[in-house]
């Protein structure tokens, strides 16, 4: 029963090692799966960050333009501001010549009244051509007549007429003049007044589009909200899975621990047993030969010291006493000798112990840091290790096809 129980064993063993490996095959599908999602999610977290960047770049450029915007604005005001205290600069100016063209035209016409009354009241004092209300006879009368006033006084008659009519022409020129650049700047403050009103036709267009891309942005923002909040979910479904991940991979490795030290007691005991086997066998055939080269060494000693000492020769008494003493002899050397291989055997059975202990220390120890690299490096390696070399790890576990069997 002791022979069949490690045999029953070592085939369960098989079996369940089968069944291990498709589990964690399984197990394998299952977090490249996960893997392949974390990354999905890292792609769409990458874009979610490039398209905030863009939205907050495009937000300052919309207020960098929006201030030059308002920065226009109050220039245009300023300007409007300046022309207006121009145009009643202009204004007072155009009221202030109109007043006095007003006083000096009141004047001359107070003049030209004073002028035609003296000369119906005093006509004896003025010459016939200025007084007024004359028939055509008595005009000819007056011009056959006027070489009898001074020509001295003709002259200046006649200059002091042309002057009128030059200053009238000059007032008559200034007020055109003023009539028509006041015309001209009317124009050109209508021209101004429209595209002013043709700017804040624009500015209130550009509220308007202002406002309706803010509303926009505000409805791009609850949508931008709860993309967040959808992120931020599977945020927290991605570090689930990770700890899921974890623990699946802690659960793995305690299993794996678990297999390996159930592999390594029952490699023990069939070590065990095996070395058990090979001692009863060694010490049977040591037995047998020990048995055989005492009787062989018995008598060769035993006829050597009968040649020695010439047995042939004593007589019985002391040919026995002498056999005895022979005997005892080499009772004691064979026993000394059978010490010496016992001690030898054990020594070499020592060794060879020690070497196998050496030899498995050392491959605990190759285990140990092959072991230790992997959970250094398993974040770094997680997803990129090929699934032949960890099969190939787990048929190691089950021995070479030789042990299997």
């Amino acid at each position: 029963s002791l022979k069949k129980l490690p045999q029953l064993t070592a085939a369960q063993l098989s079996q369940k090692k089968m069944t291990e490996i498709f589990h964690k095959d399984m197990l394998q599908m299952e977090h490249e799966k996960k893997v392949a999602r974390v990354r999905q999610l890292e792609v769409m977290w990458e874009a979610a960050d490039r398209v905030e960047q863009k939205r907050l770049s495009r937000l300052l450029r919309d207020e960098q333009q929006e201030r030059q915007m308002e920065e226009a604005i109050q220039k245009a005001e300023e300007n409007k501001r300046i022309k207006e205290l121009q145009l009643e600069q202009e204004e007072r100016l155009a009221a202030e010549l109109a007043r006095l063209n007003h006083e000096k035209l009141k004047d001359e016409k107070m003049r030209q009244q004073i002028r035609e009354n003296s000369i119906h009241q005093y006509p004896h004092l003025f010459p016939p051509i200025l007084r007024p209300h004359k028939s055509c006879e008595e005009e000819q009368s007056a011009a056959s007549s006027e070489y009898r006033f001074p020509p001295l006084f003709l002259k200046l008659f006649h200059r002091e007429k042309q002057l009128k009519l030059e200053k009238m022409r000059a007032t008559q020129r200034y007020i055109e003049d003023f009539k028509r650049e006041q015309a001209i700047w009317r124009r050109r403050k209508r021209e101004e007044m429209e595209e002013e009103n043709r700017k804040i036709m624009e500015f209130a267009n550009m509220q308007k589009r202002r406002e309706k891309d803010r509303m926009a942005k505000v409805q791009s923002s609850e949508e931008k909200k709860h993309k967040l909040q959808d992120t931020q979910q599977e945020r927290e479904e991605l570090e689930q899975i990770r700890q899921e991940l974890y623990l699946e991979e802690q659960a793995e490795k305690e299993r794996e621990k678990e297999m390996e030290e159930i592999e390594k007691k029952i490699r023990q005991r069939l070590e065990l047993r095996q070395t058990y086997e090979e001692q009863l066998a060694l010490k049977k055939v040591v037995l047998q030969a020990m048995k055989e080269e005492e009787e062989t060494f018995r008598q060769a000693m035993l006829a050597k010291f009968a040649e020695d000492d010439r047995i042939e020769q004593m007589n019985a008494q002391k040919r026995r006493m002498k056999q005895l003493e022979h005997r005892k002899a080499v009772e004691k050397l064979i026993e000394e000798r059978r010490k010496q291989f016992l001690a030898d055997k054990e020594r070499e059975l020592e060794d060879r112990e020690l070497e196998k202990r050496r030899e498995g220390n050392i491959h605990a120890i190759v285990e140990e840091e092959r072991q230790k690299l992997l959970k250094e490096h398993a974040t770094k390696l997680l997803g990129y290790l090929p699934r032949v070399s960890k099969l190939e790890d787990k048929m190691e576990l089950c021995g070479t096809p030789q042990e299997r069997s």
